[in-house]
């Protein structure tokens, strides 16, 4: 079996909506070929938005969904016809994470309205949250699936974008959790600079390590939950932020004592096992900064992989996502999620 998608997705790091046009292929296994990939970076306008979801009410966020779903309807028609894309089955779209709040009942991805498959005049597959946490489970993290199903041969995958995840099998059953805030707080502090993000981590290196700021850090209580568990902008905003800014420290110390933060809580994770082999990717995985701590702390091999399996793996996923939906694989386990059984989430809009 071979199915040719676009995979859509638009994370909290808010680099840009990215897209990639991909062969799936089934025989045994699943195995991916990536076609074009490509990143559109978000506007100022948008990027002021998208940053503040958490401060509108649902009735504005209503508003904001209608036009962020005609926005991601043109970047996907763009996509499509500047590179001559014909013939696809299905385009299958993440959105953006606008409300998550699974232990209300809550979570909503602007850019899912059925309106996207009328725009791009393709079948959607979409809103892959929604029935997981209807079912009980944190509608977080999807993409260990993908991890099972493409990338077997490592012991962890990480992602390093807004938040750092992890995934793993245990004792025979993959499990993924939310580790801790990565971009979300770098970037946050590198834009006081003047700066989208902290090249290479530079910035940070030539900071000073505040001890008492990285024991505080390490003491949130999140850190002690057992999974399923996931992390989001409110949860920053509440126990990250504000502890950060009662210690008037310069950006580059700031920067400094969270990548060590950063380090520690991962190392943590990951050396509960003997040494393998890690993947990394994200937008994380250029700090090089951040990689040297992390190699610094543990045995395992760190690998970070061709820069288009680096920023574009969760785009890939969620194409593998849609194409197990379409075909109504399980694509949603609750070994990850915590939801009362294993299922094929999504919702498919004909165009």
């Amino acid at each position: 079996m071979q199915y040719k998608v676009i995979g859509v997705m638009s994370g909290t790091s808010l680099d840009g909506v990215d897209l990639v046009l991909m062969n799936l292929s089934f025989n045994d296994k699943w195995s991916f070929k990536m076609l074009y990939s490509e990143t559109i970076p978000y506007s100022e306008k948008w990027f002021s938005i998208l940053k503040n979801l958490v401060k509108y009410d649902l009735h504005e966020l209503k508003a904001i969904d209608e036009d962020y779903t005609n926005y991601l309807g043109a970047v996907i028609k763009e996509f499509i016809t500047k590179n001559n894309i014909t013939a696809i089955d299905a385009v299958c779209s993440h959105g953006h994470t606008a409300l998550h709040q699974p232990e209300k009942k809550l979570t909503y991805q602007i850019g899912n309205l059925p309106k996207l498959a009328k725009i791009i005049n393709e079948t959607v597959v979409c809103d892959f949250r929604v029935q997981d946490v209807k079912l009980g489970g944190q509608g977080a993290p999807l993409v260990p699936i993908g991890d099972k199903l493409l990338f077997a041969e490592y012991d962890f995958c990480i992602n390093l974008g807004g938040f750092a995840n992890i995934s793993t099998d245990i004792k025979g059953e993959r499990i993924a959790y939310d580790i801790c805030p990565v971009n979300i707080v770098l970037n946050h502090y590198v834009g006081k600079l003047g700066f989208k993000y902290d090249n290479k981590g530079d910035i940070a290196k030539s900071g000073n390590l505040n001890k008492e700021l990285l024991e505080k850090l390490n003491e949130q209580p999140f850190y002690n939950l057992n999974y399923p568990k996931s992390l989001g902008l409110e949860w920053v905003n509440t126990n990250i932020f504000p502890l950060i800014d009662t210690f008037k420290l310069s950006e580059k110390d700031i920067l400094k004592t969270f990548v060590e933060h950063i380090a520690t809580q991962i190392t943590k994770e990951i050396n509960k096992k003997r040494k393998g082999k890690v993947l990394i990717t994200g937008g994380g995985a250029y700090n090089s900064y951040l990689i040297q701590s992390l190699k610094f702390k543990t045995d395992h091999e760190i690998i970070i992989p061709n820069p288009q399996v680096v920023e574009f793996k969760e785009a890939l996923i969620f194409g593998l996502l849609g194409v197990l939906k379409l075909t109504e694989r399980v694509n949603c386990l609750k070994s990850v999620t915590g939801a009362i059984k294993n299922h094929s989430s999504g919702e498919i809009f004909i165009a």
